[in-house]
């Protein structure tokens, strides 16, 4: 009887073992100099965000949002997202063209007429280039030039122009708050390139419609 006590004493002696050194382990992780420190390096840790301009994945600098912003609604501009667009604009965004037209006023006017210009394209392709971006505080401003090529009522048309926005930072996110696009020149298939060169900075006839977007990088 003896040795079969001992036996299972032995037998039992290795869980033993192994729950007190889970145990231990367990005393040393809830430790509160362990805790202490896992707050630390939690706190120390940057706050995982929704990938878009005002919270990105990659923490980024303020003129990177902004960088990133305009390749976001340019984007959309091209396949026609205007959600997506919207996310970019504040409501009460100023719109300017380079034709001789009063200033749009307003998100809702805007996507009227952007919506009536874009339904007379179709495969649209914007690039952007030569982009320079200034931030002071809260407000900002951006620059670049631009290429369209796409069909323009069922024509080929390449375009080049340039636009200047003025941004602000509201809660933690850019948008924008006024839009100027001009275009510079453009030309149609078999046609020689027309300067915007008319009076009063009215576009010339064969420009595509001045609506205000270009590229996607």
């Amino acid at each position: 009887m003896a040795g079969f006590q001992n036996k299972e004493i032995r037998s039992v002696r290795p869980y033993v073992a192994i729950f007190l050194a889970l145990a231990i382990a367990l005393s040393l992780a809830f430790a509160p100099g362990a805790l202490a420190q896992n707050n630390k390096k939690k706190k120390n840790q940057p706050p995982i965000v929704d990938n878009d301009n005002a919270h990105p994945v990659v923490p980024m600098t303020d003129e990177q949002q902004i960088d990133y912003l305009l390749s976001e609604y340019l984007g959309a501009w091209q396949i026609a997202d205007t959600e997506k667009m919207h996310k970019d604009y504040s409501d009460d965004v100023t719109v300017v063209g380079g034709g001789w037209n009063a200033p749009i006023i307003g998100w809702n006017n805007y996507l009227a007429q952007y919506q009536q210009q874009r339904a007379l394209m179709q495969r649209v392709r914007m690039d952007r280039m030569n982009t320079m971006i200034r931030v002071n505080g809260n407000t900002a401003w951006a620059c670049y030039q631009w290429v369209f090529d796409g069909l323009v009522e069922g024509v080929p048309t390449l375009a080049h122009g340039q636009t200047t926005l003025i941004l602000i930072k509201k809660d933690v996110r850019w948008l924008i708050v006024h839009d100027h696009t001009s275009v510079v020149d453009s030309k149609k298939q078999g046609q020689e390139a027309v300067p915007a060169s008319s009076p009063l900075g009215a576009p010339p006839a064969n420009t595509p419609p001045p609506t205000n977007k270009p590229q996607a990088k």
